[in-house]
Formats: C-alpha cells, structure tokens, sequence
C-alpha cells in the first residue's frame, strides 16, 4: 500500500479521494467545488479528447463554439428545461461595473443557446441534418461535490444535431450512445450497461434518455455517458422551421448527447488499487517510463546512453526517460506506480552488459527481463494485454455483482452491499421511484437494451411488468 492511501477495504470514498490527490491528479480550488487539474489528469482528458474526437468525426460530426453566458429569457422558453436546471444555475447579474439589463446564466449546458443560433442557420430540408459537437466546461452549483465525478465547473463535449423527422433524430440519439459504450469498453476498459432511463431519470426537456452505465470496484453505479432524443421541444421553443420537400413548414427534429471528467473518475474507480492511480495504456499520457539505475556519473552516462539508443526512433509520447539525478532509483518507482504508468522499465549497468532490460506491469506488479532487441514491439503487445486484462477483470466484476432479485425487502437488506440488481419495478409510476429513493437511497439505472422478455409483479406495488430495470446505489 502506498504511503499516505487508504485502504479502498477500509474506506473506499476516502481512498478515491487520496488517489487523486495522491497521484497528482487533481486538487481543490479556492473556489469551492471547483478544481484544479493536473497535468497528469488533464493529459488523460486529452487523450480522451483525441480519442473521441475523432469517433465523432468518423461519424461525420463536425466542431463549434457557443456562447458560455446564456440570457435568463432562453432558459425560461423551455418549461422542463428551466425547471430542471434552475436550482443549478449561477447567474451574472452585474458586469463592467453595470447591473446587466438581463442576468445571464453561466452555461448548465448549452441547447437553448445553440438552438436560438439554429434558428439563422435552418430553412430549408436541405439545410439539414445539422452535426456539432463543442468541447467546453460547463457550470453547475452542486451542494455536494467530489474530485472529477461532481463539481461546480467541469469540462465535457456536447453534441446538439438537428434532423428533418423524428427517425433521424432517433437513429442519432442511438448511434452516440452506442459510440459512448465503444470509446468507454475500447478505451477506458470500463465495461457498461447500456440502456433508457425512465421518465423520472431523464434529461430535463427530453423525449427520452439513453445511458451507459458503469459499476465501480465497490458496487455502486456511475452513468458515464447519455443520449438525449429532444424532440421538436427546443424547436419549438426557438421557432425553428424548415420548408421539407412536400413544400410544408415543419418544425425540426433535435438530439444532445455529452459526455464529461467524470469520465476520469470512473477510471480511476475502476481500475486502481491501493498502490494508487491504474491507467488504461491507451489513455495513458506516457505508456511507458525509463527509469535509468546508476552509482556514478560513468554509469549514469552508460545506462542513459544505452536508453537513448534504444528509443532513438521511437515516437517521443510512447515514452519517457527518468533522467533526473536529484531522486533515487527507488522514489521513482513508487512515483510511477502511484501516477499508474502502465510499464516501468528498469535499466543498469548490468542490463547494459546483457543488452537487456527489466520491465514491470503496473497492473500486476510482474517483472520480466527482455532484449533490447525488438523491444518496442513486445512493449506494444504488452500494453495491448495489460488493456486487455484490466477490461476483462473490470468485466467480470460486473458480472460477479450482479444479481437478480424480485423481493423488496431482500432489496433493501442487500443494496447497501453494493451492486446492480435486475428487478421488476413499475417504472411508469414515479410514485414507485420516489419511494425506492427514500427507502433505498437507490435509483433505476436503465432500462437495459438487453434486457430478455419476461414478466413479473412489480417488488413495490405488485402490479405487472413486462421487463426488469436495473437499480443500485449511484455516485
């Protein structure tokens, strides 16, 4: 266990936060409920930029930037909209010294400002399909905060497309969910649920919501990612009409979908242990480290001559070279296993002699000697097994710790232990949620896309249902 970790089987929240910190993630702000992130941490969320990025350009997505201040009256054009973002708003109500004709709301999220610039840009069916992303920080006045999973400020993308029918709008909410569920299982080996939210769980405005859900190593679930299908309602709001091919006026069709940091905290949840941060090498900053051994400026010279020959046509963000001479062999190995650098190669004078080096999983703690020789290529399969396997034991805890369950009072003894349950529950009754919450302090995940056809009384009212949902205990 690393100095200064607690024990996730002593206190797991704690020992999340000691992680982050730790690791030198991220730390707290003088604003409350805001951060700072790290380099470490902000160059896991480049890579995931990168990363998805270009799954959405792939998909024929494009980038823009909106306006982060929205004018109070364009919250207020949408009921459910307003209603399920007001409590979360900050509002600047002066600036340049001047109270402001109209407060303006530090952006929760952006579709009624992007839909008011919509309305210049749409006319005509053939001005459609409308594909954007943008990537930008948001801002929303949580109570309760934690590193990376809630905070005030966060950075994420939101996607906003508009369509010429409700399929296309459809199709699209469906296709980023499903993208969602690729990048989390490719990328940050994060097994996911993926499924619709009920009624009561749904994104504010919204047709309906689709998510993928992850559980984290104590049991409790994460919605890492959603897709929204908006309808005409933000269409409607803005007047936003297009003249189709039948020459009628009609309004357009809209789809959000977002994803954020808290994407870092899932993978930081999922994968790390008490020795600290475990990254995925494919969202690793730097996959590799060089941690040269030396006892003299002639051995120093030797074994970073020696790494320097041996990387000299290597791309220079596949790894690094620990050079600096003001720590000791034995500090930077526990340095790099506590920032989760998925391969640390160790190399001295006699590993020289051998034309060899010793390499070491961080995901296992192994250690194996290999040649010089071809050595980035055994590098490579190394870092493609160690993304295997953590997304395999990741897998297979989810699998362990889910469990189908049809009586209510069995639910409540045993949700507090963590876990997802598969349960017939009469979701179109929010009655029936709201109860579940108070008892449980748990919450219908999804409605899961896999779910098999059965039927079965509701564990609350009794009353018949055609499919079980997913609940668990949530961060």
């Amino acid at each position: 266990m690393a100095k200064g970790i607690t024990k996730r089987s002593d206190d797991y929240s704690q020992w999340y936060i000691d992680v982050v910190l730790k690791a030198e993630m991220a730390e707290y702000s003088p604003v409350k409920g805001c951060m700072v992130i790290r380099p470490t941490g902000y160059g896991i969320w480049e890579k995931i930029q990168q990363r998805l990025d270009r799954m959405f350009k792939e998909t024929g997505h494009v980038n823009a930037y909106f306006p982060m201040f929205i004018p109070e009256s364009f919250l207020k054009k949408e009921a459910e909209h307003v209603e399920g973002f007001a409590p979360e708003c900050a509002m600047v109500t002066h600036g340049g010294g001047k109270l402001l004709e109209e407060p303006l709301a530090i952006r929760p999220t952006s579709e009624t400002i992007i839909w008011s610039t919509y309305k210049g840009w749409i006319n005509s069916y053939r001005d459609l399909p409308i594909l954007i992303n943008q990537w930008c920080n948001v801002c929303r006045w949580e109570m309760r905060t934690r590193l990376f999973l809630r905070t005030t400020e966060f950075l994420w993308q939101e996607g906003h497309t508009a369509h010429a029918t409700c399929e296309e709008a459809e199709e699209e909410a469906l296709k980023m969910v499903h993208v969602y569920e690729r990048f989390a299982e490719d990328y940050l080996a994060m097994p996911v649920l993926v499924g619709r939210k009920t009624e009561s769980e749904k994104f504010a405005g919204a047709h309906h919501t689709y998510c993928i859900e992850a559980m984290m190593q104590d049991g409790k679930a994460l919605q890492a990612g959603t897709s929204h299908h908006l309808g005409q309602n933000f269409a409607k709001a803005f007047d936003v009409k297009f003249q189709d091919r039948d020459m009628e006026l009609k309004y357009v069709w809209a789809s959000s979908w977002g994803v954020s940091t808290r994407l870092i905290g899932g993978m930081i949840m999922n994968h790390s242990d008490d020795n600290g941060l475990v990254i995925p090498p494919r969202l690793a900053p730097v996959p590799i480290v060089f941690v040269p051994i030396w006892r003299s400026e002639e051995e120093m010279a030797l074994v970073l001559g020696k790494a320097r020959e041996i990387t000299a046509d290597w791309d220079p963000l596949f790894f690094k070279i620990d050079d600096r001479d003001q720590y000791k062999p034995g500090y930077k190995f526990n340095e790099w296993e506590l920032k989760g650098i998925p391969v640390r190669i160790e190399l001295g004078p006699r590993d020289v002699a051998s034309n060899s080096v010793v390499v070491v999983r961080r995901d296992t703690g192994e250690k194996v000697t290999m040649p010089a020789e071809g050595l980035r290529e055994n590098l490579e399969k190394m870092l493609e097994d160690i993304q295997t396997s953590l997304f395999k034991a990741a897998k297979q805890r989810m699998t362990d710790r889910t469990y189908t369950v049809d009586s209510y009072d069995e639910y409540k003894a045993r949700v507090e232990g963590g876990g997802f349950y598969r349960v017939f529950l009469d979701v179109d009754n929010p009655e029936v949620e709201k109860q579940l919450k108070e008892d449980t302090r748990s919450t219908v995940r999804c409605i899961p896309f896999d779910a098999p056809e059965e039927e079965g009384p509701c564990m609350i009212t009794g009353k018949l249902c055609k499919h079980r949902v997913i609940a668990a205990q949530a961060y």
